[in-house]
Formats: C-alpha cells, sequence, structure tokens
C-alpha cells in the first residue's frame, strides 16, 4: 500500500496552503488523525486500514491512545540521544564552560591545555563542538556570558553586556499596575501610510500589553495620550498604574509628560543612558511582537490605514494576553491573564 501513504503525503501537502514548513513529526501526526476521522465517517475499520496502509493493531492502539489522552497524544514522540561510551564525561564538560567564562579570550587549543593540566584528556575539536552546543563557540559569546555573570553577582555592567542581546535587566513588581514599562518601536515606513510606530505598555508583574499604533515622529503629545489610555486600561482591570519606567527617548523626558505623570499620582522611574537592556521586559515584548505578529502580517496582508494597524496588533494581543503562554523563567508557562486574576 504504499502508494496509499503518498496520496496521504500529496493529500495532506493540498490541504495545508501556506505551510512554510512540513516536518516528519507533522507528516505522520496529521496522518493518524486523518486515519481516526476516515474511520468515524466510513464505520469500517477495514477499509481504512486498507487506505492508510496499516495493520488493525496499528489502528487500534492510535485509537486507543487518542481516546484515553486525546489526540495530542498522536505525535510522534522525541528519541533520547543515545549514551554513547566514548562521550566527555559531564563533570569534564562542566569544567570546560567555568573555564570558557573565566577566561573567555582563549581558543580551543588553549582550553584542551588547560585541561590536559588537570589529567583530563580532550581533543581541541571536542572542546570547540561542546562550546558550540552551549552558544559559546564565538569569542564574543563567552565575553556576553561572562559579562552577564558579573551583573548577576556584582551588578557590574560593562559595555560588552550593553551590546548583548540576550540579557536584559528585568525589574520587579508586588502586584499588577505596580510598574508598567513603556518604550516606542518604530514599525517601518509604509507605503500609502507613511512612517508608522508603536507606543507599548507591558505590566512588569502580569506581562499583560498595550498597544498603540500612531503615525509619524512620536512626540510629548502623543506619549501623554497613551499615558492617558494606559490609565483608562489598567484602571478598568482594577489596578490603577503607580509607576512607570521609560528609557530616555525626548517624548518620556519631555516636561508635559512628566507633569501628566504627576497629575494621575504616578512615580517614574528612570533607567540609565544607552542601557535598554534595563527596560526589557518591554523590549523583549516588542521583539515577540514583531516576529509573530508583524513580520506574519506583512507577508499575507497589505496596510492602508493606521486603522488597519490597530485592529490588527489588537487581534494579536487578545492572543498574546490570554492564550499564549510564556515559556520564560519568570512566567513559566503562564498567560498573562492567569496573572491578573491572582488574589
Amino acid at each position: 500500500m504504499r502508494w496509499a501513504r503518498w496520496w496521504n503525503l500529496w493529500f495532506f501537502l493540498q490541504t495545508h496552503e501556506g505551510t512554510t514548513t512540513v516536518t516528519s513529526e507533522e507528516i505522520v501526526y496529521h496522518q493518524r488523525v486523518r486515519m481516526l476521522d476516515h474511520a468515524r465517517v466510513s464505520q469500517n475499520v477495514s477499509e481504512t486500514c486498507r487506505v492508510f496502509g496499516v495493520s488493525r493493531k496499528t489502528f487500534y492502539k492510535w485509537r486507543n491512545i487518542a481516546a484515553i489522552y486525546g489526540l495530542a497524544a498522536l505525535w510522534p514522540k522525541a528519541k533520547r540521544s543515545p549514551a554513547m561510551p566514548n562521550a566527555t564525561p559531564t563533570h569534564v564538560i562542566e569544567l570546560l564552560l567555568t573555564l570558557a567564562v573565566i577566561e573567555p579570550t582563549l581558543g580551543c587549543r588553549q582550553y584542551a591545555d588547560r585541561l590536559a593540566d588537570r589529567g583530563l584528556q580532550i581533543s581541541k575539536s571536542t572542546v570547540q563542538n561542546h562550546l558550540v552546543a552551549h552558544q559559546l563557540g564565538k569569542r564574543h559569546q563567552r565575553l556576553g556570558r561572562a559579562a552577564a555573570i558579573a551583573v548577576m553577582t556584582t551588578g557590574t555592567i560593562t559595555d560588552i553586556e550593553r551590546e548583548s542581546e540576550p540579557f536584559g535587566f528585568c525589574h520587579w513588581a508586588p502586584e499588577p499596575g505596580a510598574l508598567v514599562s513603556v518604550d516606542s518601536f518604530y514599525i517601518g515606513n509604509l507605503k500609502g501610510v507613511g512612517k508608522v510606530y508603536q507606543l507599548t505598555a507591558v505590566d512588569t508583574f502580569t506581562r499583560w500589553a498595550m498597544v498603540w499604533i500612531v503615525a509619524g515622529t512620536v512626540n510629548a503629545d502623543l506619549s501623554v495620550q497613551f499615558l492617558a489610555r494606559m490609565h483608562r486600561v489598567w484602571t478598568r482591570l482594577g489596578y490603577p498604574i503607580r509607576a512607570v519606567v521609560a528609557d530616555n527617548g525626548p517624548e518620556y523626558k519631555a516636561s508635559r509628560f512628566c507633569e501628566a505623570l504627576a497629575a494621575k499620582d504616578i512615580e517614574r522611574i528612570w533607567i540609565p543612558p544607552r542601557s535598554p537592556n534595563h527596560n526589557a521586559i518591554v523590549e523583549r515584548f516588542q521583539q515577540t511582537m514583531l516576529n509573530e505578529c508583524w513580520r506574519p502580517a506583512f507577508h499575507r496582508l497589505r496596510f492602508n490605514s493606521i486603522r488597519q494597524l490597530q485592529a490588527e496588533a489588537d487581534a494579536w494581543l487578545i492572543t498574546y494576553n490570554t492564550r499564549r503562554r510564556n515559556h520564560g523563567n519568570y512566567m513559566n508557562n503562564r498567560r498573562p491573564i492567569d496573572l491578573l486574576q491572582l488574589p
């Protein structure tokens, strides 16, 4: 029944237009789902087994698994990497990674020599392979990791750490509304619309976010209007804003913005100049929105007005705030709405 399997693959590709990547795991999963659906519609197990080229034993196996654990259990399980007899011991790898951040400017040959001085024989190519596997294969990566450790242990921020993308200084808040991160993000110069900016606010405690799309360069008047929108949204949620952290852009250093904060009894938290990592919460959110909202949207749609852009952002924010799970260390697989509903 090889022809049946090829027909199933062709049917999957035809019914999933727009899919950019089809992995072998996805093919197997959708084949199993369609097999169960075919049996449900035809009410004939023998015919289903002939069409999909499987035995009755296999069919009943997957049907029982789906009935007990749901369709998600039909995904193929990832195989664990085998333990090779000549694999590098764990304690040697840990020592190598420690050397990589203590002496980040050395090369793989020097690291092999350092380990040899301790009686641990390892080749320079193996050293490089382990460093690459832990994102330490290049010198600037090791320097960035060493700078990040220095920040967490001593509080010293170096120029290398400011340039490193993954690390950021995250503020802490005891409850929703206690501290909101604010920033402006340049979306692009769209044909027929002009320069478009995004004003973003993210709650530090819940990661609840709101976005306002504006045309033209952001100024003090727009930042004051955005503050009023923020105040209304968080008041409606039941948690008035008590403090705001923003960068040193002119729209947030303006006297009118500071006066608007004082009028609403909101504290202004300043960050060091040229230190966007001190506002990492909103910076990371904007990168997520760029990758998951704007880039896919610009590939499939053409926007002719600010209203269309705002509608696209609002639709994505519903997913982000209420459905999308955040896998960061702080959120730990939770959604912003989960933290917002905490007593």
